[in-house]
């Protein structure tokens, strides 16, 4: 039985905002088409790079098992590994390399070797994947990485007396229900359990319902699952919600789809089939204003469990919301923001500075928006164009010195706009320290209305809202001072 090591290039420990939230949740993506390779006849390890120290860990596992193929493969859930970075890019070439030396076989299969193939061929990559990858890697793997049939598999890029072959995108698969249980078995569950009750207090995993986005922000890529959207069933879902339940002790998922919930009468059906079998769980999910808007979608959504919903707001201005091509307007974000509220559940934004010709008005209009709403939880980056967009298309030629973020908490804009980079890292931490400096303020307030109700964790709030008042003064000053650089 020939021998497959998987493993996938995001390090935690490369990326030190999210090193250091302690949120690590295990590479579903991999442990699916782990499972899918195992299911059909080939024995399956993992090597876990989450929170391994660097690429040279491989080594050992490598050295003692002796697989006949590495496969790197991205997990394409993690919108993390959407972002390209340079150092986790850098940590897919060490992969590709030890694979090598030690006479494996190497596949890719990620966002970024979607977009660059070139340039994992050129470090000795065998095979690349296009796109979503289990049909076309199970073929790879039957093969004996002969040209001849390598040319008969959809879905692959790779090299042929150094020329490069390209044999198109392979059509995503419809059923996928059709797809085996991630291959849980295969991750350290106790190193991530242990992680999570000691940083959060719960314990939290990932868990995928859907494949694909057919919404068309201009910004936003879809390199693996596209645009075409595809379910898995309710009955499929929950079965494996009471299996991870059962033998892990979750209490809290990240439905990491992309948009969750949208096809008509799955949400009702879920909670239905949820309620039947007494589970009880709490689960965080993204979602859009307009469809939490639906009938009856926020009610099954509550009896279902949701406790938090992130909403791409993006933008308090609409002109910005209509150049991103994203389909809502300001009106549908109060709304849902205040049906979400009644309902019980969390509401957090993500929201974006930086979009092409976007002024101060429009930035002071996202400012407001947030300040009325005042979300749970809320994210700021700067536009990032990825390639395969129409974003990056409009502004590509600017990106000739830098293409990429080495890290996610980077921030750096890589194109022309109205103002310089350092003026979008400074409105980031000015928002982002305003923000939390008003959260302290209500935690505060509502413990002097209700003490006994309100008190945990209020030293903990206070003493930071004490931070936070001088240091939200600091970045305006700054902000101001670039600002006026500009005029």
């Amino acid at each position: 039985m020939k021998k497959v090591l998987f493993t996938h290039s995001y390090f935690y420990r490369f990326d030190k905002k999210q090193w250091e939230n302690k949120q690590y949740y295990p590479p579903l993506g991999t442990i699916t088409a782990a499972s899918y390779v195992r299911e059909n006849g080939f024995e399956t390890l993992l090597f876990d790079t989450n929170m391994a120290e660097s690429p040279n860990d491989i080594i050992p596992i490598i050295e003692k098992e002796k697989p006949d193929f590495l496969v790197i493969y991205d997990d394409g859930f993690n919108y993390l590994t959407k972002m390209c970075l340079t150092l986790m890019r850098d940590a897919a070439f060490d992969l590709i390399k030890i694979g090598l030396a030690n006479n494996c076989k190497v596949i890719v299969s990620s966002s970024d070797s979607t977009d660059h193939y070139e340039d994992y061929l050129s470090k000795g990559a065998n095979v690349i994947l296009l796109g979503e990858g289990e049909l076309s890697l199970l073929d790879v793997l039957r093969t004996e990485f002969k040209a001849e049939e390598l040319r008969l598999i959809k879905g692959i890029v790779y090299a042929d007396n150094h020329q490069i072959i390209n044999t198109g995108r392979r059509d995503v698969l419809e059923d996928l229900d059709s797809l085996p249980m991630a291959a849980w078995d295969l991750v350290d569950i106790e190193k991530y359990k242990s992680n999570w009750l000691q940083n959060h207090g719960y314990f939290s995993l990932n868990l995928a319902t859907t494949r694909g986005c057919p919404y068309s922000c201009n910004w936003c890529a879809k390199p693996i699952y596209g645009r075409k959207y595809n379910v898995r069933s309710p009955q499929n879902v929950v079965d494996e919600i009471a299996y991870l339940i059962s033998n892990f002790g979750v209490s809290h998922f990240w439905v990491c789809d992309d948009i969750f919930g949208l096809k008509p009468g799955w949400v009702q059906e879920f909670r239905d089939l949820v309620k039947a079998r007494n589970l009880s769980f709490k689960y965080m999910m993204q979602s859009r204003v307009d469809v939490m808007l639906k009938a009856d979608s926020i009610d099954a959504l509550a009896e279902s469990g949701l406790d938090i919903v992130w909403v791409g707001a993006e933008s308090g201005s609409q002109k910005i919301l209509d150049a991103m091509e994203k389909g809502i307007t300001i009106d549908q974000i109060y709304q849902a923001r205040k049906k979400l509220k009644e309902h019980g559940i969390r509401v957090a934004f993500f929201l974006q500075f930086g979009y092409p010709g976007e002024t101060s008005e429009d930035i002071r209009q996202t400012e407001k928006m947030l300040f009325d709403l005042m979300p749970d939880d809320m994210g700021i980056s700067v536009s990032y164009p990825l390639p395969g967009t129409k974003f990056h298309e409009m502004v590509k030629e600017e990106l000739k010195v830098k293409a990429n973020w080495t890290d996610s908490d980077e921030l750096a804009l890589m194109f022309r706009n109205t103002y310089p980079p350092e003026f979008y890292k400074v409105l980031h931490r000015y928002i982002h320290k305003k923000f939390r400096k008003r959260q302290g303020f209500t935690k505060i307030g509502n413990f002097f209305k209700n003490p006994l109700k309100n008190r945990k964790g209020i030293i903990r709030t206070f003493l930071a809202t004490v931070y936070y008042i001088p240091i939200t003064i600091y970045y305006k000053n700054k902000l101001a001072k670039a600002e006026r650089k500009v005029q």
